[in-house]
């Protein structure tokens, strides 16, 4: 019988570390996708053709992390407004922010944040930063007053005024960000700038298709 105790015991003490084994490489996998780097696939036709479908990416997390500052020009991925098509009475050019809502509870939060479920981002480039007057006119953008040079856009893309806002400065704290592909792109131009705390991450390389293998411009 005490033989039989011992068996037992071992084999218990044996799933009992196997199962904080598990534990632990899953935290560890959640804290590295979360803060450090995570792979991801392109759904989206907004970025095309700098990035187009099945495109295949590693994102930065870790400056996100850290609170580095952000760039114009930068592909950066962030949190879907929950209203991306606001009616013309919910724009206002002199508070041109998007709209967010926050899931409800401790358990909720966990699913959409930690988990992910639910939750769907957008990929843009970096446009207009904190304090920056914004102007879209005439097919161009204009920064501060001067026309901005867009060297990444295939030659003859105009940016029209897709969307309720074109002539704004960008709040402290947030960002205007909008996809290559400016005729098909629901950017902030339709719901507003971006807060930083809902920027995810910056795109760091592109691995897939190997033969684009390397840094996205």
């Amino acid at each position: 019988m005490e033989e039989q105790e011992k068996v037992k015991v071992n084999y218990v003490k044996e799933v009992v570390e196997w199962i904080l084994c598990i534990l632990i490489a899953v935290v560890l996998a959640l804290l590295v996708r979360h803060y450090i780097f995570t792979p991801t696939e392109v759904r989206q036709v907004s970025m095309k053709p700098t990035l187009i479908e099945g495109d295949r990416l590693i994102l930065n997390k870790l400056a996100i992390t850290t609170h580095k500052d952000f760039e114009r020009g930068e592909i950066i991925t962030f949190e879907r407004p929950a209203i991306v098509d606001p009616r013309s009475s919910q724009i206002d050019q002199e508070n041109p922010v998007a709209v967010y809502t926050e899931p409800e509870g401790l358990f909720a939060k966990f699913v959409y944040y930690g988990l992910e479920f639910g939750k769907e981002s957008y990929i843009k480039r970096v446009i207009g930063l904190p304090g920056e007057h914004v102007l879209i006119e005439d097919g161009k953008v204009y920064i501060n007053g001067e026309e901005l040079v867009e060297d990444y856009l295939p030659e003859g893309r105009k940016t029209e005024r897709k969307g309720g806002y074109y002539d704004f400065t960008v709040p402290e704290g947030y960002i205007f960000a909008m996809g290559d592909n400016r005729g098909d792109s629901t950017d902030c131009r339709s719901f507003g700038c971006i807060p930083m705390n809902k920027i995810e991450s910056k795109v760091l390389f592109r691995f897939w298709p190997f033969n684009k293998f390397g840094k996205v411009n």
